[in-house]
């Protein structure tokens, strides 16, 4: 067995300097995520997020139901857990009762685009102070690979054997361009996960909607596309290729709107 060998800033050698390195705000717990989903990346730069702006200590992140309801297991920070679909109804409260705290969501497209539509919608229209972070994986993944509403046409599922028909289903629901039509949105972005730059992407993405919050400068959200491998049946590799070229198509990654005071922050 390999034994986790974990070195303390004390411990590096002065003629060395640590460039990377464990987040404080990740648990060192062994993850449940199936191979190659991304949910691990994006809880990774969350964590780096928190200890880079050291605001760990006054965060609290709100988890629903779904894949993102195990968050709290990962992520070194308070946390409460939400009806399905109620993440953003929540952390209102929260914030509104606790105004110096940092209040953020952990949303998957099966929650946040379907039960939780009302609720983000109205979040964002009000201005609420509070971040989310937003997992598209065009699945239903915990519950066994069902069609959400952000299934892509003509993609099978287990509740459509034959692929989305959208004349009967409708059309996948682009989350982040309702958003951005809201007035209190501050900072509405879609990112993916699948790729060096991609990640890099994200991680400046989550951090820039974090100082939004700080600044009290409005809503933000930050989609992540991302992948279920097992429920699409494809390999790791394949998945990242799929959610880039075939997800990233229909959802093209892009600022769908940024305030004039967000673009100042320096991230």
């Amino acid at each position: 067995m390999t034994e986790d060998v974990h070195i303390e800033a004390s411990e590096i050698p002065e003629a060395m300097e640590r460039v990377y390195g464990y987040p404080e705000s990740l648990t060192r717990v062994a993850t449940h995520y199936c191979p190659g989903c991304v949910h691990g990346i994006i809880h990774r730069l969350v964590a780096e997020v928190l200890d880079e702006l050291d605001i760990r200590e006054e965060t609290i992140g709100v988890a629903p139901v779904g894949c993102a309801v195990l968050a709290y297991n990962y992520l070194n920070a308070d946390f409460v857990e939400a009806a399905h679909g109620r993440a953003p109804a929540m952390a209102t409260g929260i914030k509104r009762v606790n105004p110096d705290k940092v209040v953020f969501t952990y949303q998957g497209d099966g929650d946040l685009a379907a039960i939780g539509t009302a609720e983000i919608l109205h979040a964002a229209n009000r201005g609420e102070l509070i971040t989310t972070v937003f997992v598209n994986n065009a699945i239903y993944g915990m519950t066994g690979g069902q069609m959400a509403p952000t299934t892509l046409p003509g993609m099978v599922t287990t509740s459509t054997p034959t692929g989305r028909d959208c004349t009967l289903a409708g059309y996948p629901i682009k989350m982040s361009e309702i958003l951005a039509q809201t007035a209190g949105a501050a900072y509405i972005t879609r990112e993916h996960a699948t790729d060096v730059s991609g990640i890099h992407r994200t991680k400046k993405a989550i951090k820039r909607a974090f100082l939004a919050q700080i600044h009290q400068l409005g809503f933000a959200c930050v989609e992540v596309l991302s992948t279920c491998p097992t429920n699409w049946n494809q390999d790791p590799w394949e998945a990242m290729q799929w959610a880039k070229e075939q997800m990233g198509a229909y959802y093209p990654v892009e600022t769908f709107k940024i305030t004039d005071a967000v673009k100042t922050l320096k991230v």
